[in-house]
């Protein structure tokens, strides 16, 4: 198996800024990451870009058979599983430091969902509510839970799934990187089939395009890059009400 990998990040139509950022995979690396930053003036698009880098960083200073976390020995699932974890609780010190250290940065925060493909499969963690989706022969399904208010409260019963959308406290998240010390990271293993699509973007895209409409533009468009700039547009479209950033990485067959 290998991954081709798009991506692309915009503005919206009601922001002035972009505090949104993203990493996409190169080489063997299969990697792939979105933050949706927190916290006012530039202090988000400071949390996403640190939080990214902080992840990409530990990947490269570490590899696949280090003793990651107190996994020695074990198999290598247990290893990625902990490596990607151990990622994010870096990326959520770094930026908790940076905000405990500056006045000017208290506060701030980010979501993320990233995914570590391998030969076999995907492992997706996520702090947040940035979402990862997966495309596979024809359907859709999100393969991440929202950390936030209201899907606490549907699965609590308290609200309708289909009320989400008008929950006046819908992007209320009671999870996210670097507003406390220690965070739980959520994290998450599928086995991967060729032509899967796997889609990775802030709630920029998620709230604005109902998942209907992102199916209806993934049966339409076979093109990485068109695919994300039409779910983009879509989104614009739609009221661009907060920054957009989406990521799509296909699962092909190697030649072999």
């Amino acid at each position: 198996m290998k991954l081709i990998c798009a991506g692309m990040t915009d503005v919206g139509c009601a922001r002035e800024h972009n505090e949104d950022d993203f990493y996409l995979s190169q080489g063997d690396e299969a990697l792939c990451i979105v933050a949706d930053g927190m916290g006012g003036h530039s202090s988000g698009e400071v949390a996403s870009a640190m939080a990214i880098r902080a992840i990409v960083d530990y990947y490269r200073e570490t590899i696949p058979e280090d003793d990651v976390n107190g996994y020695d020995d074990n198999s290598e699932s247990d290893l990625d599983r902990a490596r990607l974890t151990e990622a994010l609780k870096v990326a959520n010190r770094v930026v908790f430091e940076a905000a405990s250290d500056n006045e000017d940065l208290d506060g701030m925060g980010t979501t993320i969902v990233s995914g570590y493909f391998t030969e076999e499969g995907v492992y997706m963690a996520h702090i947040g509510d940035s979402r990862a989706y997966r495309y596979r022969d024809g359907e859709l399904e999100q393969m991440t839970p929202d950390h936030s208010l209201a899907n606490e409260y549907v699965k609590m019963g308290i609200l309708a799934k289909e009320d989400v959308e008008f929950f006046p406290y819908k992007n209320v998240i009671t999870r996210a990187c670097g507003l406390a010390e220690q965070v739980e990271v959520e994290v998450q293993y599928e086995e991967v089939q060729p032509n899967d699509l796997f889609i990775f973007c802030s709630d920029g895209l998620s709230d604005m395009v109902p998942d209907k409409q992102i199916l209806e533009i993934l049966e339409d468009e076979d093109d990485l890059e068109q695919l994300c700039r039409k779910l983009v547009e879509r989104a614009n479209q739609n009221g661009g009400d907060d920054n957009i950033t989406v990521i799509v990485a296909q699962v092909v067959e190697s030649e072999s």
